[in-house]
């Protein structure tokens, strides 16, 4: 059902006017809109989102215990947006972080650009050297999203994890959140900020990895 329609709808089943133009509703009603306003607004309330991913086939994940975050591509931020990663990381589980500074002190040390994308010879040394089984990297973009006169934050990243040995992609993924969401049009729920996208956004794409 459209929003629209759906609004146009509480009007018509909700309210009931009577001469002396108090509203009357039947508890039953009530009940059913309740119940199903509950339901619209947890399915519309979320971030609107994308999400695409790429397992390696016949490929095991299980060899890979510590991964070394690199630097990220994409906005001035892209810094901060790589402490988050290493945080969604350890949060989920999924692999142990070497120590961000020691991967900078390494890049520094061979000559390496802290920006930049890296070939797959870079990579795989630096692995090596760091005794990583694999390195996690990506790119993101912050952007924005107009509605009408409101304006909402859009974030897009793609992360890969790259075998340290071999230097192939064992996993992809991409995708986008945006902080408009129909509850803000409905009922006035406050947008969630970037950072908030951010982290939902890691959320999503490393849960395609298991």
């Amino acid at each position: 059902m459209a929003i629209a329609d759906y609004i146009d709808w509480l009007k018509v089943v909700v309210i009931t006017f009577v001469d002396n133009r108090e509203i009357i509703m039947d508890k039953r009603i009530m009940g059913l809109i309740l119940a199903s306003t509950l339901l619209f607004l947890a399915g519309c309330g979320k971030g609107g989102g994308l999400t695409e991913a790429y397992l390696r086939p016949n490929v095991s994940l299980a060899h890979i215990e510590t991964v070394a975050v690199l630097p990220f591509e994409g906005v001035s931020g892209a810094s901060r947006i790589r402490e988050f990663a290493i945080t969604q990381i350890l949060v989920s589980g999924i692999f142990d972080v070497v120590d961000k500074g020691r991967v900078d002190s390494l890049m520094q040390q061979e000559g390496i650009a802290l920006t930049g994308p890296l070939d797959s010879f870079t990579i795989r040394r630096l692995c090596q050297q760091l005794n990583v089984q694999a390195a996690v990297f990506g790119s993101v973009e912050q952007t924005s999203d107009s509605r009408g006169s409101a304006v909402f934050p859009e974030i897009v990243m793609t992360l890969r994890l790259i075998d340290g040995e071999t230097g192939v992609i064992l996993w992809q993924a991409s995708g986008k959140k945006s902080g408009y969401s129909a509850a803000h049009r409905l009922i006035g729920v406050a947008p969630k900020d970037s950072f908030a996208l951010t982290m939902e956004l890691f959320n999503d794409l490393f849960a395609t990895m298991k």
